[in-house]
């Protein structure tokens, strides 16, 4: 089992074969696939608990509707160490609330209606085969709640959503690593032969591998250890409406495609969001404000097409609308970095996401499977080089949130 702790003297680690840097899902679950290779692993976390930053504020959802083969790989692996979970773990009956409540991409507009039905196309390419597309009668027949105005969608029923805190948990408590809470990096130390040490602000752990899973700080990281990362951090809001009798609680995650919003039941409410691709905010930071119209324009993005919200709208009170925000990290082609960066020799790199909770678990094993050599570097087409090597291809899933 792994120990959560906050150092102290006594118990800091002097040494350790590996170090890893976040303690959201992407670096716990980097830290458990470590431990299972058998090298000596320390997590730090600079806050007092694990996941209580990014990773706290997910929609705790997964799909494998992708059309970029990476991101698609990366979500197939993940569903199915989801799926067997508490064997992977070693935790028996160790239960993560995996439901296949589905995916809904849905349009009002015409001229989105051939890219829906590529990306059904594309689905079936990576071995994706029971996405559907469907026209504006098969949507009304499957969701009555989705307007007459609906002229095309994709669904999968075995997308789905789960508990992301029961799964970064579950990694924590399977796993043999050391996890130090409120602990900050402070600096990384080089030598001749590439990394040596990482510095914090409780003492400094000799290693000569650190892996970077520190979601939005990930660029402060990186200038540590001397290197500038292509990364973009930006502010992505949500609200919670308290259960209203109008939402219906058997359906999907609906996005409209068109107007980048998004919703999906829980717990006799719902998750509402929408992706402003011109947030101000780019800036890591621990503290994000929401904005008190965020919710507003979100339903007025979401009653088009699901026009229920409207009668919700009319009832809804101040004290039913919670408000929280999080950061999504982009790069170049909106796809993360995944694995070591020759420049800095010991960095590798696990850190980029827009989709971090539903990838991690694949991504977590993929950096320790490039570590011991179980994968070939060239293998991995999410390779931090890929962009001096040429070969990218920009990301085109729907609902990333950067155009």
């Amino acid at each position: 089992m792994g120990k959560v702790l906050i150092p102290t003297t006594e118990t800091w680690p002097k040494t350790a074969d590996v170090v890893v840097v976040g303690g959201g899902m992407v670096g716990v679950a980097t830290a458990f696939w470590l431990a299972r290779a058998g090298l000596s692993t320390v997590l730090l976390e600079m806050r007092g608990e694990l996941g209580s930053l990014t990773s706290a504020q997910s929609i705790e959802s997964f799909r494998a509707q992708f059309t970029e083969p990476a991101m698609c790989e990366l979500a197939l692996q993940s569903i199915a160490i989801h799926e067997n979970f508490a064997d992977i773990t070693g935790l028996p009956g160790y239960d993560i609330g995996l439901r296949y409540s589905g995916y809904l991409f849905v349009t009002d507009d015409p001229a989105l209606a051939p890219s829906l039905k590529a990306a059904v196309g594309k689905h079936r390419e990576l071995g994706v085969t029971d996405s559907e597309y469907l026209d504006g009668a098969e949507i009304r027949r499957h969701f009555p709640y989705i307007s007459e105005t609906a002229v095309a969608a994709t669904f999968r029923q075995r997308d789905g959503a789960f508990s992301s805190h029961s799964v970064l948990q579950g990694f924590v408590q399977g796993a043999s690593a050391a996890f130090l809470v409120g602990t900050r990096v402070t600096g990384i130390a080089s030598d001749a032969a590439g990394i040596c040490a990482v510095e914090t602000d409780r003492g400094t752990i000799a290693t000569r591998r650190v892996v970077n899973a520190a979601g939005p700080f990930a660029g402060i990281v990186g200038k540590m250890a001397g290197v500038e990362l292509p990364l973009t951090p930006m502010r992505r809001q949500k609200a919670y409406i308290t259960p209203k009798p109008q939402i219906p609680q058997d359906a999907p995650l609906v996005i409209d495609v068109g107007r980048d919003a998004y919703w999906r039941p829980e717990t006799g409410g719902a998750f509402i969001a929408w992706v402003d691709p011109d947030d101000a905010i780019r800036q890591p930071s621990e503290h994000l404000p929401t904005e008190w119209d965020f919710a507003a324009n979100t339903l007025d993005k979401l009653i088009p097409l699901t026009p229920f919200w409207e009668e919700v709208c009319a009832g809804l009170k101040h004290k039913d609308v919670l408000l929280s925000a999080g950061q999504y990290v982009y790069t170049p082609d909106d796809q993360p970095l995944i694995g070591p960066l020759p420049e800095a020799p010991g960095l590798y790199l696990n850190c980029g996401y827009w989709a971090g909770v539903m990838l991690g678990a694949a991504a977590g094993k993929r950096v320790a499977d490039l570590m011991t050599g179980v994968m070939d570097p060239q293998d991995n087409a999410l390779r931090p080089t890929r962009y001096a090597e040429g070969v990218v291809s920009a990301g085109d899933s729907f609902l990333r949130g950067h155009h």
